[in-house]
């Protein structure tokens, strides 16, 4: 039999060895523990990594400068987020050409791959955009082309513009590898494409030719074969739409809208002028002119240069109504400032500017003027009678019975003719039957020396008018 001590020392022996394969035991399930987590944590990381990053934003209706921000903002967010791809989903019949060379640049200057996904049409314009992308793709049953520079009617514009257009689709299909003459040929049908078309036709390609002719990569029906052909998927798609700030810089840019905002500024002017101090049409005028030269800048239409000029011939006006008397080469040179910039700020810098693009400028500019000169009319017919201006004279006739007049004689004034001894600005001397009489005008500016006539009194207050 074992003794009791030779049992308690077998004991003291393997307790030990015990603790020790626990231990170890332990260790190894907590290696492999953290092993099993860490592979399922890269593998977990491979499978997000190898999810593609792709922006995709819409290019559709008329192509105007409104569009080119969100454009550009589309193709900034992509580069600023590492995406694999943009893709751009057309459907336009075209429209401004500095719009489009805008959008063209931007597109062209992207570090990211960027497709063209022409759904039904690019047409004019939207064909110049298709050609800037580095891949194109066409649904069945697609068009491009058509790129001649056209008016508002459809009339064809002047060789200066045609030439411009053409450099600008063949030097982007030469950068992007596609046959240069058939991007000419969009422009101008004398280009002669062999087997296309003769020297009569402008070229419109449908999917099917793009294809042939090697202006288009592939045809697809929608969104997801596009990613499956260019090894995009599994993709995680960031659809790019247009922000607040971008819609009402559109909606400012609008020509109706421009136009208000120029009439509301000259009349606002206008009307500051004519009342004292600083109020509510001088604070409108300089919110108006702000939105108009504010959204013309950010559309690279206008520079500081009109701004500045714009601000020049306001000083220039103020010299010639305030400072030198009469109206002559001060607010000449003023007048011309204003209208200069307006002008200047509805136009794009050349050479994109276009005959149609002059022709609605001066149009639009010449509508405004009329209708600013209109509304100028009236507002200096009716200021007078408003209580601002009303405050400025003595509306209540003071009776000759109640002893205080200061001129009992001007009722007989009313019809006579005068001499300004002093300029009129408005109120004023004149010289009447050899008597100085303080006078006021209807308004305006009367110069030193001018003819005048009576034609009311009110109270003590005589008004003349310039004979």
């Amino acid at each position: 039999m074992v003794s009791a001590v030779k049992i308690r020392k077998f004991r003291k022996g393997v307790e030990p060895i015990s603790v020790t394969c626990c231990l170890i035991f332990n260790y190894i399930f907590e290696v492999e523990l953290k092993t099993i987590i860490s592979i399922i944590l890269f593998v977990f990381s491979l499978n997000l990594s190898a999810q593609s990053k792709v922006y995709k934003a819409d290019i559709e209706g008329d192509i105007d400068l409104g569009l080119a921000p969100y454009v550009k903002r589309t193709v900034e967010e992509a580069e600023a987020n590492a995406a694999d791809a943009i893709i751009f989903r057309i459907n336009t019949f075209g429209g401004r050409v500095d719009a489009a060379t805008q959008i063209k640049d931007a597109i062209i200057n992207s570090s990211v791959l960027t497709i063209a996904f022409i759904d039904k049409r690019a047409i004019s314009a939207g064909s110049l955009i298709a050609l800037s992308c580095d891949k194109i793709v066409m649904v069945p049953g697609a068009s491009m082309g058509a790129t001649t520079v056209v008016d508002g009617a459809g009339a064809k514009q002047s060789e200066k513009s045609q030439s411009y257009m053409r450099s600008e689709m063949r030097a982007t299909a030469e950068r992007n590898g596609r046959r240069t003459d058939i991007a000419e040929a969009m422009v101008d049908e004398r280009v002669e494409v062999e087997g296309l078309v003769d020297s009569t036709q402008l070229v419109t390609l449908t999917s099917k030719e793009a294809i042939t002719y090697g202006m288009a990569d592939t045809v697809l029906a929608t969104v997801d074969e596009v990613l499956e052909a260019y090894e995009l998927e599994p993709a995680d798609i960031a659809q790019v739409d247009s922000n607040w700030a971008e819609d009402v810089i559109r909606f400012l840019s609008n020509p109706i809208i421009s136009s208000l905002l120029i009439m509301v500024g000259l009349l606002g002017m206008f009307t500051e002028i004519k009342t004292p101090g600083w109020g509510l049409p001088g604070t409108a005028a300089l919110v108006a002119l702000a939105l108009f030269f504010g959204t013309n800048y950010i559309l690279e239409l206008a520079s500081v240069i009109e701004i500045v000029v714009f601000i020049i011939g306001v000083v220039l006006l103020i010299v010639e109504l305030f400072i030198v008397p009469g109206f002559g080469v001060f607010g000449v040179a003023g007048i011309i400032c204003i209208i200069g910039s307006l002008f200047m700020g509805l136009i794009s810098d050349w050479p994109t500017v276009d005959s149609n693009m002059l022709n609605n400028a001066i149009i639009q500019l010449a509508g405004t003027l009329i209708g600013s000169g209109i509304l100028f009319y009236f507002v200096a017919r009716l200021l007078p009678k408003t209580s601002i201006f009303g405050s400025l004279v003595l509306k209540s006739k003071i009776e000759e019975k109640s002893g205080y007049t200061t001129e009992e004689k001007v009722k007989e004034f009313v019809g006579k003719q005068g001499k300004a001894i002093t300029d009129l600005r408005p109120s004023g001397t004149v010289d009447i039957d050899g008597v100085r009489v303080d006078v006021v005008t209807e308004g305006g500016f009367i110069k030193i020396g001018s003819k005048v006539i009576v034609i009311e009194e009110e109270g003590s207050k005589v008004v003349v008018r310039k004979k």
